[in-house]
């Protein structure tokens, strides 16, 4: 059987293996490494800032009570933003609560008469809440195969800066959106977003193919997979230095327009909340800096004897 590639990297190894010998301080960096971007997340999503507040303890709860079974499957971004947007949906079990992007909240979804969510049996009490172990050995493969063939694809969009197809499939996969929907929002023809779509799953199948897994007899089935995989493993968010970058505009056009669309256009919620927390670390960090200056600039004025 094939093993789950580790998506951390082996700085977020090292602190995970201090946090699991009960080191108090590396539990506290972590908690302050990601306390911020989650709670950014959470106040975007809930209306009463207290409720935010404790969807986040509540996440970080879930994480430590988890975390003999993280096997590393997904990033600890990831990961942490799953079991907040669990605590989410247990608090309001709107199907707003379940988009993962704000775009879904205007055009909808191809998936909204699904009763169940993708993220349903995640952070369960009485089951890990790592997403992979809840399936069985031959779903696990299949998914495996399409995690693998799904970043294949969205790398071969970015090394090429052929943004334009990339954004055609988080909106078709991501977002889950019609081809209709996606033709008005990328301005183009259905038929030429259905040309893109169809080579787009040929070229997923055709790696898929090689590993000799079977995946789906239905069209439907597949899809549906791809995207439980997409907004799990989110393999086009762009990175949070990307994001910096972006803030700081300082990215390349073809890249700032990229992650404007991201950001923007389609909405990710998860990398929305990057953003409000980054600005809000830039805004502190400009507040630091003046308090510095204008200490530094008035010290000698001060009666030191009064």
């Amino acid at each position: 059987m094939k093993t789950p590639t580790k998506r951390v990297t082996e700085a977020e190894q090292y602190l995970l293996d201090r946090i699991r010998r009960g080191n108090e301080q590396a539990w506290l960096e972590f908690v302050d490494r990601y306390r911020g971007r989650l709670l950014s997340f959470a106040r975007a999503k809930l209306l009463q800032s207290a409720d935010a507040e404790d969807a986040v303890q509540e996440t970080f709860i879930a994480f430590i009570k988890s975390l003999p079974n993280y096997r590393g499957e997904c990033g600890l971004e990831t990961y942490l933003f799953v079991l907040l947007r669990r605590k989410i949906i247990d608090t309001y079990r709107s199907r707003q609560a379940r988009h993962a992007c704000l775009i879904q909240d205007t055009y909808g979804t191809q998936g909204d008469d699904q009763p169940s969510d993708p993220f349903a049996g995640v952070a369960g009490t009485d089951h890990t809440a790592s997403w992979y172990v809840r399936a069985d050995e031959k779903c696990e493969l299949q998914r495996l195969a399409l995690d693998d063939a799904l970043s294949r694809l969205v790398d071969g969009f970015k090394s090429s800066l052929n943004f334009r197809d990339l954004q055609i499939t988080e909106l078709l996969f991501y977002c889950q959106l019609s081809n209709k929907d996606v033709a008005k929002v990328m301005n183009l023809k259905e038929n030429a977003v259905g040309l893109i779509k169809h080579r787009s799953l040929k070229q997923i199948r055709k790696h898929v193919a090689t590993s000799k897994i079977p995946v789906g007899p239905s069209s439907a089935e597949f899809e549906h997979i791809l995207t439980d995989i997409w907004e799990f493993q989110r393999p086009s968010c762009p990175k949070r230095s990307t994001i910096g970058a972006y803030l700081l505009e300082t990215l390349d056009e073809e890249w700032h327009k990229y992650v404007d669309f991201h950001v923007n256009t389609l909405g990710c919620k998860f990398c929305r909340a990057n953003l409000e927390d980054l600005k809000a670390q830039n805004t502190k960090n400009q507040s630091t800096k003046l308090r510095a200056r204008i200490m530094q600039s008035t010290a000698g004025f001060l009666n030191k004897n009064p």
